[in-house]
This record gives structure tokens, C-alpha cells and sequence, in this order.
């Protein structure tokens, strides 16, 4: 029987291929953002028994081109690059390393917000370009503003541990997350979206990316932002309508944006996005970071072993624990 985990990326932590490895699994690695036809021809020559997910989508297709695939493992919290249903209809357990990121995500969170709101960008830009452009600037304070999380999971809740250490006040719209945790972090629970957008200086997102979510602030959210007001996205490009959002940049509706994800990763050379200096962008990697590296890959890795040992997972790490449960079943 084949001991081939497939590792969609080019690379794991070598703490987390040692789990793999240390357990008899063999790591095959695929170029990044490998799909479609290609992926499936890894699959079919290496028959793999799990796949620890990184770069690129898994569909159905090759869910079907996979069979005996007892598991999926992400290599971080979000699986929108993971056909669920097709994985809960071949009872296949989709795994997270939710919150092994956090801190890394969280700094960069905050690494962005600072880096939009004191102009980092354009004025290292203006520098280099033979510019001092100090006479008539105005810089912005952030103490004292508001921040807005949209989610209150465990990156949301360490950036606003960050952002309170900062003189910033936080609050976060999350109908699933219990009361008590957010009076345990010191945070304002609102419970209308509207709402937190309307009210913050910042908004924050770290949402899971869903039907529900998608297109979360678009135009009609952005017309309730206050008009200096600042974006930060470090969960996924599509909780925002990037249309949206260059309209209101355009029209000065809003102040900025600090976007570490993309709606199309990577996203077109000519996109619009780069000819805005009042963007900050970086090429999703928040949570790319040697120590959230080998965190998230040893979690990954272990629930692999975990899984395929027929030892119990934590239900809190299967995303697809409710539909692989049987009916009836008490959960």
C-alpha cells in the first residue's frame, strides 16, 4: 500500500517532513499553484494516501482521480482552495492548523495598517526618486483610533491584543464566538456589521472566504467607511470587492488599504492595484514566517499521522466534522 503524502507546495518546515517522515510517510512535492490535469497526474503516479494542502485548488476532479486519499490536511486555517463537499462526500476529514499562524499573521496585520496610515511606501519611494518631501506633510496618529475586526478567531483575537498595545481601541463583529471571549481580550462585541464598518477607523478582516463572505465589504459597506478610514486584509482577496474598492479610492471615499490577498493569486500584471501608492500590498505571505512555518507544518503533518493512525482529531480541526458525522450521531 502506498505511504505517499502529496504536499501541494515546494517545500515544508523540516520539523514538520520529519513528522511525515518519522512515521514511515513519504513527502511528494508539487510545484506551486499546480491544478486541474497536472495535479491529478501527480496523484495518479504517486497514489498518495494524504495530501498536506499549501498552493493551488483541490476539486472534485481530482478527488475522484484520488482514491485512496484518507485525508486532507491544510497548512493553515483557510480551505477555500478545498472542495469540502466533494471531500465530506467520499467521508474524507478535512483538517486545520487554525491559530499555529496567528502571531505571524497578526504582526503583519499591523505591519500593513502602520505601513498605510504613516505612507511608508510612497515615501520611501519619493527618497529614493531624489525627493524630501517633509515640507507640507502631514503625517496620522493611530492611538486613539478605533479598530474593527470582522471575525474573532485566533489572529483576530492576537492582533487586537497588538493594536490595544498601541493605544487602539477594538472592537470585532462575530455572531459564532462566545461572549466571554471577547470580554477575556477586553474587546466591544457589535453585532451588526453595518454597524462596525460605519464606526471604525480601521477595519480588520479575518474572516473565513464562504458564499456568505464573499464580496463581504463592497460598495454599500464602503459607503459607510469614514472617509480616512483603512483597510487591512490578511484573511482572503475575496471578502472584498476589489472593483468596489478602487472606486472608492478614486472618489477619496476611503483613506487606504493594506492587502496581503488577492481575489486571483497572483494577480494579473496589469492589475489596477498597482498604480494606487495608497495600497499597500504584499504577496500573501502574513503568515510566512520560519516560526509560523514549522508551527502550522508540524500541525498539519501530525494530524496526517494522527488521522491515517485512527486516532481521534479534535473535532475543533475538522472543518467538515458535522457532515462526517453519522445522523443521528450526538455531537
Amino acid at each position: 500500500m502506498s505511504k505517499n503524502v502529496l504536499i501541494t507546495g515546494p517545500s515544508l518546515a523540516p520539523a514538520a517532513e520529519a513528522v511525515l517522515t518519522g512515521a514511515g510517510y513519504r513527502p511528494v512535492y508539487v510545484p506551486p499553484y499546480t491544478e486541474g490535469e497536472a495535479l491529478r497526474r501527480f496523484s495518479a503516479e504517486n497514489d498518495p494516501v494524504g495530501v498536506l494542502v499549501r498552493m493551488g485548488r483541490l476539486d472534485e476532479a481530482f478527488l475522484a482521480a484520488s482514491p485512496r486519499v484518507r485525508v486532507l490536511s491544510k497548512h493553515g486555517a483557510g480551505v477555500d482552495n478545498i472542495d469540502i463537499a466533494a471531500a465530506s462526500a467520499r467521508r474524507i476529514p478535512v483538517l486545520v492548523a487554525a491559530g499555529a499562524n496567528a502571531v505571524s499573521v497578526a504582526e503583519h496585520a499591523m505591519a500593513l495598517l502602520f505601513a498605510v496610515a504613516k505612507k511608508i511606501v510612497p515615501l520611501d519611494r519619493g527618497l529614493r526618486e531624489g525627493r524630501w518631501e517633509k515640507p507640507g506633510f502631514q503625517g496620522r496618529e493611530l492611538a486613539g483610533s478605533t479598530m474593527g475586526l470582522v471575525a474573532f478567531g485566533a489572529i483576530a483575537r492576537q492582533t487586537a491584543r497588538f493594536a490595544r498595545a498601541f493605544g487602539i481601541a477594538v472592537s470585532a463583529y462575530d455572531p459564532f464566538c462566545p461572549a466571554e471571549v471577547f470580554e477575556a481580550e477586553g474587546v466591544t462585541r457589535i453585532d451588526d456589521l453595518d454597524r462596525l464598518v460605519a464606526g471604525s477607523d480601521i477595519v480588520s478582516l479575518h474572516s473565513p472566504l464562504t458564499p456568505r463572505t464573499r464580496h463581504l465589504i463592497n460598495a454599500e459597506r464602503l459607503a459607510l467607511m469614514r472617509p480616512d478610514a483603512i483597510i487591512v486584509n490578511t484573511a482572503r482577496g475575496g471578502l472584498i470587492d476589489e472593483t468596489a474598492l478602487l472606486a472608492a479610492l478614486r472618489e477619496n471615499r476611503i483613506g487606504g488599504a493594506g492587502l496581503d490577498t488577492f481575489a486571483t493569486e497572483p494577480p494579473a500584471a496589469d492589475h489596477p492595484f498597482w498604480a494606487d501608492m495608497r495600497l499597500v500590498l504584499t504577496p500573501h505571505i502574513g503568515g510566512v514566517t520560519a516560526a509560523a512555518n514549522t508551527r502550522v507544518g508540524i500541525e498539519a503533518a501530525q494530524g496526517i499521522v494522527d488521522c491515517l493512525a485512527g486516532r481521534a482529531i479534535p473535532p475543533g480541526r475538522i472543518v467538515n466534522h458535522q457532515e462526517l458525522v453519522p445522523a443521528g450521531a450526538k455531537v
